[in-house]
C-alpha cells in the first residue's frame, strides 16, 4: 500500500526492550544482595566461614608445642615418699584416708620451661584438709626433682599463669581450724634455676560475729 512507510521497529520498542534488560539487571542484583543479607546463606556467610578454618588451620602448629608438653600422670604418693628431702612428719601423715585414697592434691603445669610438665603436690591431712607440706617436682633426665618445698602448715601451692603460688594460713591464739587469723600469700617464679620470691602479700581477717572470715581492708 502506497504511502505507507517500509516495515521497521515501531517507535518506542527499543525503548521497551531497554526498559526489559534494565529490569531483569535490577532484578538480579536485587536476588544478590538478598542472597548476602541474610543469615547462613549466601556468598558473603561462606567467604568468613571459609576464612575461620583457614585462621584456625593456620594456628594449629603454634599449638604444637604445648601439646608437646601434656602433662605425664605421675605417682605422688610415691613420689613424695620416696624423696629423701620430705620430712618424717610429713611421711607419716601421708597414709590412706578411707581404703586406697591418700590426701594428695596433684597439679600439672608449666613453672620452669622443662620438656615437661612440672608437678605440684600438696599433701593435706585426712581429718581437716589442712595442708602440711607442698613441693615442686621437675622432670630432669627422665626422673623427677625436687626444686621446691614448704613444709609449715598450713601450707598450700598452686600453679597460677606460669607463677607458684603459697598460702599460708596464720593462726593466732584460740583460733578454730575453720577460722584462721589471716593468711600469707608468696608468688614465686623460676629463674637461674630456682625459684625466687616476687610478690609477698599478707591479708588479716575480721571475724564478725555471724559473718565468718573475711578479709579487713
Amino acid at each position: 500500500m502506497r504511502g505507507l512507510t517500509p516495515a521497521g521497529p515501531e517507535p518506542g520498542r527499543g525503548n521497551l526492550r531497554a526498559a526489559s534488560t534494565a529490569v531483569a539487571v535490577l532484578a538480579a542484583v536485587g536476588l544478590l544482595a538478598s542472597g548476602c543479607a541474610t543469615g547462613g546463606t549466601g556468598a558473603r556467610d561462606e567467604g568468613p566461614a571459609h576464612a575461620d578454618s583457614v585462621a584456625g588451620a593456620a594456628a594449629t602448629p603454634s599449638s604444637t608445642p604445648s601439646a608437646s608438653k601434656a602433662a605425664k600422670r605421675v605417682d605422688a604418693v610415691k613420689l613424695v615418699k620416696d624423696d629423701p628431702t620430705v620430712s618424717a612428719e610429713v611421711k607419716r601423715e601421708l597414709k590412706p584416708c578411707v581404703a586406697d585414697e591418700y590426701p594428695v592434691d596433684v597439679s600439672y603445669g608449666d613453672l620452669t620451661g622443662g620438656t615437661v610438665d612440672d608437678v605440684v603436690v600438696n599433701v593435706l591431712t585426712c581429718g581437716d584438709a589442712v595442708g602440711v607440706g607442698s613441693y615442686v617436682y621437675r622432670e630432669q633426665g627422665g626422673r623427677y626433682e625436687n626444686v621446691f618445698q614448704a613444709e609449715e602448715p598450713p601450707v598450700y601451692a598452686e600453679i597460677d599463669r606460669g607463677d607458684l603460688v603459697v598460702t599460708k594460713q596464720v593462726y593466732e591464739k584460740g583460733d578454730p581450724v575453720s577460722s584462721p587469723s589471716g593468711e600469707v600469700v608468696t608468688t614465686y617464679s623460676w629463674a637461674a634455676g630456682r625459684f625466687t620470691e616476687r610478690f609477698h602479700t599478707r591479708n588479716d581477717y575480721s571475724n564478725a560475729v555471724g559473718g565468718g572470715a573475711s578479709p579487713s581492708s
